[in-house]
């Protein structure tokens, strides 16, 4: 009996990857919750719930930083405007949610209360059965799909690419924030959704619930790495990066790029709009600010520090800058756009690889050493 593709790729993982996986989940769905649940507040071990939260941000960002390395990294795509796919996500969840809060506004109106502020007598048409948990999930997946699909098929069809595409994933995004900002689309404008009390009819302030946010997380960013690795190693993965390297050599001997890249765009774009969806229940807040060009520049660096084309460098560089910009915006906030653009000068001039590709490197140096002195000895006896 033949073993299934997905359980024979995911097998091919190394030792040193599968307790690297094994300790990551053990830390973050058994040992952390623990601490914030079961341990009270003095205790020197406990995590409290702004700590939780922003490790569950974190983790929401690290699974866009995966998506991005998808597509620049073994695509060769550079996107400047995934913070779009990531913002509609949150949106659509977010629509959810604001139904969730029912009278308990401050209006005490069924409509949101951003819609009695501005004088809305019903609700848009967009926002039918926005009170279903099932359809806002089939939101989250849809509508950054399709715009992600016929943005790429046009794009991609006409062969654009390198920096005009970047150019116009940034204009994309900041036109969509633009739009957002005004209050007649319905969407809240310039506050957005806010003021979130219950998901399924739970607390969404309440420990619980928080631990079980950022437990789905880092499950989903676990998948989310999984599925990558499979992806990139089988077939499609070897035609993706003979794309990024040579696509016309790629249409010579008979493939269509556009199929390919089309695809993975796609799923970037909606492993984004997942992410989002988690992302807004555990920081409270969506407006149209996700959306701004700055946000989604910010998540290329964090692939270029960690190193893109490796998967988990990603993963890295999103908890090194997002940990350092917690201590520098509240320590020395005057200084933080400095310090974030010292470390993308610094890993582009130093660090083309970013962190990973310096740590294999090290390694590679380290092992040649331990060889010579190994050959050293041998000879001297």
């Amino acid at each position: 009996m033949r073993t299934p593709f997905l359980v024979s790729l995911v097998g091919k993982l190394g030792p040193s990857a599968w307790l690297a996986l094994s300790g990551f989940m053990l830390l973050t769905l058994i040992l952390i919750p623990a601490s914030h649940l079961l341990l009270d507040d003095g205790h020197p071990l406990h995590i409290s719930s702004y700590a939780i939260t922003l490790m569950g941000k974190i983790l929401c960002y690290a699974i866009v930083a995966v998506a991005m390395d998808l597509i620049w990294g073994y695509a060769g795509i550079l996107s400047l405007g995934h913070g779009l796919f990531f913002a509609l996500g949150g949106y659509a969840f977010g629509m959810y949610l604001m139904r969730q809060i029912g009278r308990d506004g401050s209006y005490q109106s069924d409509l949101p209360d951003f819609m009695v502020f501005l004088d809305w007598k019903e609700m848009p048409w967009f926002w039918w059965n926005s009170d279903s948990f099932g359809w806002a999930m089939f939101l989250v997946i849809l509508v950054p799909g399709v715009l992600a699909w016929i943005f790429g098929y046009f794009a991609f069809r006409s062969r654009i690419k390198g920096v005009y595409f970047s150019i116009i994933t940034q204009a994309l995004t900041y036109a969509a924030m633009l739009l957002f900002f005004r209050n007649e689309t319905g969407f809240g404008g310039n506050n957005g959704f806010t003021d979130f009390k219950r998901i399924l009819g739970y607390d969404i302030t309440s420990p619980g619930m928080r631990t079980i946010l950022f437990c789905l997380s880092a499950l989903l960013l676990v998948k989310v790495l999984l599925l990558s690795y499979v992806l990139v190693k089988s077939k499609f993965g070897r035609v993706l990066t003979a794309i990024r390297d040579a696509e016309s050599r790629v249409m010579f001997i008979g493939y269509q790029p556009l199929h390919y890249k089309l695809f993975i765009w796609t799923l970037s774009a909606i492993i984004c709009a997942l992410a989002g969806a988690l992302y807004v229940p555990q920081v409270g807040i969506i407006n149209p600010s996700e959306m701004s060009p700055a946000n989604s520049i910010e998540i290329a660096i964090w692939v270029a520090v960690g190193g893109r084309g490796t998967l988990i460098g990603p993963v890295i560089g999103t908890f090194i800058v997002n940990l350092a910009k917690s201590f520098f915006t509240v320590s020395f906030p005057e200084y933080w756009l400095f310090f974030l653009g010292f470390i993308f000068i610094g890993v582009t001039l130093f660090l083309p690889d970013g962190v990973v590709g310096l740590f294999r490197k090290l390694r590679s140096r380290f092992k040649k050493s331990a060889t010579d002195v190994s050959v050293s000895h041998k000879e001297a006896a």
